[in-house]
């Protein structure tokens, strides 16, 4: 493995390589063949993901100045360096599923950078320097330990998606709505009980998904054309351990969901057959290869339905495809437009004050 490595980093410096991939190679410390000398001043792409890295050298921008995307996804880094406010160029920098505690403030000398992802590591909160990053698109933070937001977030005048999905937060900053060229903002499975009431009111946000917040009562008015999800799928919190059903056809055996074995009462809430059916269908297959349903298995009518959910429970996060709030996000402006054009479709209205669902149909 030394062998290899030592091999590739040779070539990349004799043949001036642009793109570097060290992904997968079992890396415990940082390669001392790229810092040598001069280093490797003309790489613009570093990817090291899915090693056993646990720190980044002090003269990382010293040696690699002209890095542009700097992937670092998988490893055990639990420190950055101030000296990552160096690498003045750096466009991208994902240091995804990592050990750590503490972003450093020097984050914010990244003028360039576009794309920050930082999800599953240990992060209690975030530098307010992340609002010096005026160039920044795409902000992931999900999946820490977050309570709060930074307020100067706001001052990220080009961020379009911010991710802060399975954290702890339990409200947002009112500075958030400022933000003019949001357009997706996803807060599922945190603890949030409101939203700002201007939430929603640029034209710009189109997409909210507030999933698994079991706290939040209401929405602000200017979300209900654009949050995707529900209040609920109606699965039972939680399902007695019995024998698990099945439905034979032919050589095809399909597992019946939970909701089937659920059922005990005139009261207990039915979900209807074509949502169940959608459901487990999408769950049991590998939408990305399709050439194995035929019109026995899946009539050609639900085929694009099931492939794409209209949006997500905010209770179990599974996904839903027939029953949606009243509202939903304008279907022409998205690449699903056209796709649920359905003679009956079911919809669920949201009760704020009673917390309660109603199902009902709209014939077109």
């Amino acid at each position: 493995m030394a062998a290899e490595l030592h091999a590739a980093i040779f070539m990349a410096k004799q043949e001036r390589h642009k793109n570097l991939f060290l992904n997968y190679r079992n890396l415990n410390n940082f390669p001392v063949e790229l810092l040598r000398d001069e280093g490797m001043q003309f790489l613009e792409r570093l990817f090291m993901k899915r090693n056993s890295l646990t720190s980044l050298p002090e003269n990382l921008a010293q040696k690699l100045p002209n890095l542009i995307e700097l992937y670092l996804h998988s490893n055990n880094i639990a420190i950055i360096p101030q000296a990552i406010g160096n690498l003045v160029k750096l466009q991208s920098l994902d240091l995804s599923d990592n050990a750590l505690q503490i972003i450093c403030p020097e984050i914010g000398q990244l003028r360039s950078l576009r794309h920050l992802r930082l999800a599953n590591n240990q992060l209690k909160f975030l530098p307010q320097e992340l609002g010096d990053l005026r160039e920044l698109e795409t902000l992931d933070v999900s999946t820490n330990l977050l309570r709060t937001l930074p307020e100067r977030l706001h001052q990220c005048l080009s961020l379009q998606c911010l991710t802060a999905d399975r954290n702890m937060l339990q409200c947002l900053p009112r500075q958030l709505c400022l933000l003019p060229d949001l357009n997706e903002l996803s807060m599922a499975a945190n603890c949030l009980t409101s939203l700002p009431l201007d939430m929603g009111r640029s034209m710009e946000l189109q997409f909210v998904f507030v999933d698994n917040n079991t706290h939040l009562k209401a929405l602000p008015s200017y979300l209900y054309n654009k949050v995707i999800g529900c209040s609920g799928c109606g699965l039972a919190g939680q399902v007695s351990d019995v024998k698990q059903l099945c439905l034979t056809l032919g050589d095809v055996t399909v597992p019946l969901p939970s909701e089937v074995k659920a059922i005990g009462s005139e009261t207990d809430s039915v979900l209807p057959l074509e949502e169940l059916a959608c459901r487990i269908l999408h769950a049991a297959h590998n939408w990305t290869d399709v050439k194995f349903l035929t019109p026995f298995l899946l009539p050609k009518s639900l085929l694009e339905v099931v492939r794409c959910p209209l949006g997500h429970c905010h209770r179990c996060s599974q996904p839903m495809f027939t029953i949606v709030y009243t509202k939903l996000f304008p279907l022409r402006e998205t690449a699903l437009a056209g796709v649920h054009k359905r003679t009956t479709v079911s919809f669920v209205a949201y009760c704020c004050s009673s917390q309660c669902l109603r199902t009902f149909d709209l014939q077109g």
